[in-house]
């Protein structure tokens, strides 16, 4: 007899209540809103970026969701005052890898 058995005959009212494994494989434990993402491109000192903004989640999964766009796209880029700024005119790539991840993104500008 093993755990689930044994914690079934003590608690037979108790339902159990998996996670789907396809959902957790798809957030990559990333929290998703409601609210969307703004995705703009600027210039900075004549180099193109482009700046993620509106992200209300915690900011470990800032920095994983920075990390997961960087190594992806294989550029440089940092996590500064709730905003992520990725090295490059990016945004048509970043939208369809944000909207794969289940996230709602609206571009702005050009």
């Amino acid at each position: 007899m093993d755990l689930k058995d044994q914690l079934k005959n003590l608690f037979p009212e108790h339902v159990n209540e998996e996670i789907s494994e396809e959902k957790e494989s798809k957030e990559k434990g990333i929290w998703l809103q409601d609210n969307p993402i703004i995705c703009k491109y600027e210039k900075r000192k004549g180099k193109p970026i482009t700046i993620l903004e509106g992200y209300t989640g915690a900011t470990s999964d800032f920095k994983k969701l920075t990390k997961d766009l960087k190594q992806t796209l294989s550029v440089g880029g940092s996590f500064k005052d709730d905003k992520i700024i990725i090295q490059g005119d990016y945004r048509d790539k970043i939208m369809e890898m944000l909207k794969e991840k289940g996230f709602n993104v609206k571009r702005v500008g050009g």
